[in-house]
Formats: C-alpha cells, structure tokens, sequence
C-alpha cells in the first residue's frame, strides 16, 4: 500500500480519484512540495491512467476502514474527485472526515443540461430507465457503466448496444446484446456513425457530465433520438469546486500551521 513520505511541516491530502479532473488536480499536487498528496483509486477498471503522485488501489473498509488510515497518514485534508455517481465514497468521506475533523473539499464537472433540440427523459436511477425504454422493443445505446447493466435485464425485450470501457464479468442477462469496449473521449461524429450503423432508436445515459462524452449527446440531438437520462445522486455537504485551481487554493487556505 502506498505511503505519503514528506516533511512534517506538508500538508498531508489525500486525493480520492478516478476521473479526468482527479488525474489533473494529481499533477498539479505532484508540482507543490509544500503539498504531500496520494491518489485513491476504487480499482474498477482494469488500467488505470498514469498518475503522477504516489497511489494506493482499493476500497478502505467502509468508515471506519477509511478514519484508521486517515488517521494512520496522519492526513491533514481530503479532497474528493470521485465520479459524480461515486455515491458511497462520497459518503464514507464526509462521515470520516466529520468525525475526525478533517477539511473536505469536492471536486467534480458540472451536469449536463439539455439544448434545444434535446429530446431528454430525466429518471432517478438505472431501473426507472429500463422501465422508460416501454413494453414495446427497441434498439437502444446504453452507456451507463458495466456495474449498473443488471437493471437492465427487467426489460429483455429491447435490442442494446452496450459501450463500457472494461467488458462486464460476468456480461448481464440481456438476450440481445451487442458489446463495445472503448475509453473515452468520443466525438461527435464518431457518435453519430456509431449509432447509424446500429440503427440505434434510443440513447440511455448517465448525467456524467464533462466534455469527454458529450458527443454522444450532440449526436442523439443531430439524429432527432430521445436520450433517458439518470440524474446524479444526491452527495454530502462538501466546500465544491469546478476548477483545480480553485481547489489548489483552497488546500493552501487550509495548510496546517508551521
């Protein structure tokens, strides 16, 4: 398991990660030698992006798990980078850090909102999306993760097209079930011909938000398809920032006395 090593003076943070924002706050720590910083990776997919500051891979035990090793690393703040639906982590990390008193910071993108020419169905989570595809089968783009495809076997009826970046092991019991594994980013062109050549009716997705896959958006609103969309959870109370510099800034307003 990885360590921070730093001087005893450093702000001690830890990062907990998995996203692009996370990988970028990660470089910007690895520059700051007043900052000693690792990165937390759920590991759940099979590479993960190179990181520039030491990282550790793995849940940490629930709360409890998570307020030993804060207080075993002797951490000074913890900034959460999580995915937007990283709903667990986020509230293991407010709890632990409640409990010991520790600073929490939120970095996170903001959510997608429809355009003009949006045909959006908004659902709260990935059952009520299966159920908003209807009785009546469908060819349908479901980009909703590999942990969240079981929901989708109440409706069997549909044709998917499932994208993940690491395929589902085992694959969900869907009877027509067509699988891509790619890593983003993806145009909007690329989109677009995707979902042609599939003949592709419908678009499920989560409100991920960022630029990254937003293509897939612009490329239901160019072919006139509805697109269900899961709304994000609801997260703790947390200082929220859109920007690594804003967080930098607020890591340095929350440095420990010399």
């Amino acid at each position: 398991m990885a360590s921070l090593i730093a001087s005893p003076s450093a702000s001690r943070i830890l990062v907990l990660g998995g996203t692009t924002e996370a990988g970028r706050l990660a470089a910007a720590l690895a520059a700051r030698r007043e900052m000693a910083a690792i990165l937390s990776l759920a590991g759940r997919t099979a590479e993960a992006a190179p990181s520039a500051l030491p990282r550790r891979i793995g849940g940490f035990g629930g709360i409890e798990g998570l307020m030993r090793w804060l207080a075993a690393e002797r951490i000074t703040a913890v900034v959460d980078a999580t995915h937007p639906f990283a709903a667990r982590i986020s509230v293991n990390a407010a709890a632990a850090c409640a409990a010991l008193g520790l600073p929490l910071a939120r970095l996170t993108r903001p959510a997608w909102t429809p355009q003009p020419g949006d045909r959006w169905q908004e659902v709260a989570d990935a059952r009520a999306a299966a159920l908003a595809l209807g009785a009546a089968p469908r060819r349908v783009f479901l980009t909703v993760g590999r942990l969240t495809l079981d929901a989708f076997t109440v409706a069997p009826q549909h044709r998917y097209l499932v994208r993940t970046i690491d395929a589902p092991d085992p694959p969900p019991a869907l009877p027509d079930l067509t699988l891509v594994t790619a890593r983003p980013p993806f145009t909007a062109e690329a989109e677009t011909a995707l979902m042609r050549e599939h003949a592709v009716e419908v678009l499920v997705t989560k409100n991920s938000g960022g630029a990254a896959t937003a293509g897939k958006l612009a490329a239901a609103r160019a072919l006139g398809l509805p697109v269900v969309v899961i709304r994000r959870p609801e997260k703790p109370a947390a200082d929220t920032f859109l920007t690594v510099e804003a967080v930098l800034a607020w890591l340095e307003a929350h440095r420990p006395p010399p």
